[in-house]
């Protein structure tokens, strides 16, 4: 199995170089991510709970897929990538917004990511990879709001942070 990479990148985004992953994750050294948001036709939104066997933040619920480019791949690529092989189907994707955030994480890792977020629409079959996701749900943003105000520790922190900037962007393209 070849060895995982992600892209360093500095705050512009210019690419510096590669680093293992997980390397990258104890040290916290800044590398370039995506978060795709995806929402069926009634506005509500796509929803994973992470395998519990996930390096890091496993069990908790986050949006429809997020990772990290490969050498040479866009990140919409890699989004589309993803996508595929997390929740068995693709999408169209539009470009959103892109954010910088360090988070520190379980098992003594640290996200510090230049994140960038896509968001699409999906009718239509799901299937689980089960190695990356343990359940799905779509979910109103009434009911979203209602249970991170009772328990935000059940999802992951790049899901909490994006989440305003994503409603916002949303609204405005409304």
């Amino acid at each position: 199995m070849l060895e995982e990479r992600v892209i360093l990148v500095n705050e512009a985004d210019e690419a510096i170089g590669t680093m293992e992953k997980m390397e990258a994750h104890e040290k916290a050294v800044l590398h370039r991510a995506f978060s795709v948001f995806v929402f069926d036709t009634h506005g509500r939104m796509l929803l994973q709970r992470r395998a519990m066997s996930k390096y890091h933040s496993g069990g908790l619920w986050t949006n429809s897929c997020c990772s990290h480019p490969r050498e040479g791949e866009t990140t919409m690529e890699a989004a589309h990538r993803r996508l595929q092989e997390e929740m068995g189907f693709d999408c169209p994707l539009e470009a959103r917004f892109h954010f910088i955030y360090r988070a520190e994480l379980d098992q003594g890792l640290t996200e510090h990511e230049l994140d960038h977020v896509f968001t699409g629409i999906h009718e239509g079959e799901i299937h689980l990879n089960t190695v990356e996701v343990m359940e799905y749900r779509y979910i109103s943003w009434a009911d979203l709001d209602a249970e991170l105000a009772e328990d935000a520790s059940q999802y992951t922190e790049w899901f909490k942070i994006a989440l305003p900037e994503v409603r916002k962007r949303l609204l405005a393209s409304n």
